[in-house]
């Protein structure tokens, strides 16, 4: 079950935004990613759900790449 961190709740990130550091964490991690069809980030990105959602996000950066809107549901 997810929770939202003290003082956050659902938002509709998009491709293009950056991601606070926060959700940056082992904690918001998704490393199933083998449940969903697709294989392994690419190198420098990792998965991170977001309430419903997939977020692919480079780590560097913090720049979101791709979204699955309602992986969750």
């Amino acid at each position: 079950m997810f929770h939202y961190p003290r003082g956050w709740r659902y938002r509709r990130w998009s491709i293009g935004l950056l991601l606070p550091s926060l959700f940056l964490s082992s904690t918001y991690y998704y490393d199933n990613y083998y449940n969903f069809g697709f294989g392994p980030p690419p190198h420098g990105y990792r998965w991170v759900r977001y309430g419903p959602d997939l977020l692919l996000v480079n780590i560097r950066t913090r720049r979101i790449a791709d979204v699955i809107y309602g992986a969750f549901r």
